[in-house]
C-alpha cells in the first residue's frame, strides 16, 4: 500500500493531482499486474475511476474478463460504482487506505460502504481496510490536492 501511495503521490506534482491510484496483484505471488490512477478529468470520463481503469487495463493485459486470483489495492474505499466491477471481475479481496468517509470530507461522495456492495452480492471478494490509512489520508490532504479539491466543488456533479 504505501508503495502505491508514493505512486498515487506523483500526480500531486502534475496539473491533475489525484489521490485515488489502485494496483492488482496477483493473491499468491504479491507479483503486480496493473496499476492507475483516477483519470476522470483528463478523459473527460465519469467512470474513469482508478480502480475501473486498472480492472480495465488489467483485463486487457490478461485477454480475459476475469481477475480470479488476483488482488486489488487502492488508496481510497471503493465507491459502489467499483466495488461492483471488482465484484464483476471476480476479484479474490479488496483493500483499500482511506475510508469512503475520508473521501466524503473533501468532495462529492456516495456513502455506500465497499463491505455493504459485496454484502448486498451473490458474488464473493473479501473486503479488507482500512491499511495504511495516514498514508493514504496524506493524499488528500496535501496541499496541491486541496487547490484541486476546490476546483472540483465548485462544479456541479
Amino acid at each position: 500500500m504505501r508503495a502505491l501511495a508514493a505512486f498515487t503521490a506523483l500526480t500531486m506534482e502534475t496539473l491533475d493531482p489525484v489521490p485515488y491510484g489502485a494496483e492488482i496483484v496477483h493473491s499468491k505471488t504479491g507479483e503486480s499486474l496493473m496499476r492507475a490512477t483516477n483519470a476522470v478529468g483528463p478523459e473527460h470520463d465519469p467512470s474513469a475511476h482508478a480502480e475501473l481503469r486498472t480492472i480495465r487495463l488489467a483485463c486487457n493485459k490478461i485477454q480475459s474478463y476475469s481477475l480470479r486470483g488476483y488482488t486489488l489495492y487502492t488508496t481510497c474505499e471503493p465507491c459502489p460504482m467499483c466495488m461492483a466491477c471488482a465484484l464483476w471481475a471476480g476479484l479474490d479481496r479488496v483493500v483499500y487506505g482511506a475510508t469512503i468517509a475520508d473521501a466524503a470530507r473533501f468532495g462529492h461522495q456516495i456513502h455506500i460502504p465497499a463491505a455493504e456492495v459485496e454484502k448486498r452480492a451473490d458474488m464473493r471478494c473479501v473486503v479488507d481496510g482500512p491499511v495504511e490509512h495516514d498514508v493514504c489520508l496524506a493524499l488528500f490532504t496535501n496541499p496541491n490536492m486541496q487547490k484541486a479539491f476546490q476546483r472540483w466543488n465548485s462544479q456541479k456533479p
